[in-house]
């Protein structure tokens, strides 16, 4: 197995902003929270970071914060993908000299590829870089899935050592263990699915949830990992309502919405993005209430 960047829950952390800039003392109040309440590593910029609407200087400026609000306590990973080849390169070089641990990267997404140029894109990033690299297949997102063959190549780079699953298809991660076994650490790209995935062989989650219940988060996968399978099973289960209200509208709309509720000051959802349906607030106020997390 090559080495691994985080064992457990790492948090795809919100983005707070003000009118117009990021909230860097909320974020730093946010990450320190965070690192408090169990969460294992930290992913910065990344979907449910809105990093598509940041500009260059704030993408950097966010990753350049998080490396020096954490220092060291946990991994921080760096979203730093893009559908522009060099861009990613650019970004993955700027994260690497501001000091993540590792980096993340999504499929390109727009004007999308084939599955050669998929190998061509990871190759050419990893190889900018000397820093471990976590795929990410999101096609709900992105229109492009990375196939069996592909991990394949892809796992024989030595610094791509894991993916982020979020395209909801058990058996394919069933068929990428089989084909890439250790070559490949695997990391569940959706909340509904962490215990599915650890029994696959897992190593965690990069998890929305973990934004309002990172202890709880973390403790899933630890309960995982120290045997008590049918204790981490249970909070999967219980933990039902609060992943569906989490994900009833397109992330992070209602993550952003939950942490206003319950009193982070994490600003507006920057457009396109819009605010959070009435009844689906109400649901979700209902899930936070139902698991302590708000009066």
């Amino acid at each position: 197995m090559k080495k691994l960047i985080f064992r457990g829950a790492g948090v795809a952390i919100v983005t707070p902003f003000t009118a117009d800039e990021i909230n860097f003392p909320e974020f730093r109040r946010m990450i320190d929270h965070q690192i408090d309440h169990g969460t294992d590593a930290i992913i910065v910029a990344g979907t449910t970071g809105e990093a598509a609407t940041m500009n260059d200087a704030e993408h950097k400026a966010a990753i350049k914060f998080a490396v020096e609000t954490v220092r060291g306590r946990v991994p921080v990973i760096a979203g730093a993908g893009s559908n522009d080849t060099s861009y990613a390169i650019h970004l993955s070089q700027y994260s690497e000299q501001a000091g993540a641990d590792g980096l993340l990267l999504v499929t390109p997404y727009y004007n999308k590829c084939t599955q050669k140029g998929l190998v061509e894109h990871f190759r050419a990033i990893a190889d900018s870089v000397s820093i471990p690299c976590i795929l990410y297949d999101v096609p709900s997102r992105t229109g492009v899935s990375i196939k069996v063959p592909a991990y394949v190549e892809l796992a024989k780079h030595p610094n791509i050592v894991a993916v982020k699953e979020a395209n909801g298809d058990l058996s394919s991660i069933l068929r990428l263990r089989y084909a890439c076994g250790d070559d490949l650490t695997v990391y569940s790209g959706n909340d509904d699915q962490i215990v599915p995935i650890l029994s696959l062989g897992g190593q965690g989650v990069i998890s929305v949830l973990s934004n309002v219940a990172p202890q709880a988060t973390h403790d899933m996968c630890q309960l995982y990992f120290d045997g008590e399978v049918e204790k981490a099973r249970d909070m999967q289960i219980a933990y039902t309502d609060l992943i569906d209200a989490l994900f009833c509208e397109v992330n992070p709309i209602p993550a952003k919405t939950a942490m206003g509720l319950m009193g982070w000051q994490v600003g507006p959802l920057r457009r396109p993005l819009s605010e959070m349906e009435l009844e689906h607030v109400t649901a979700l106020t209902a899930a936070l209430r139902a698991h302590g997390l708000i009066s």
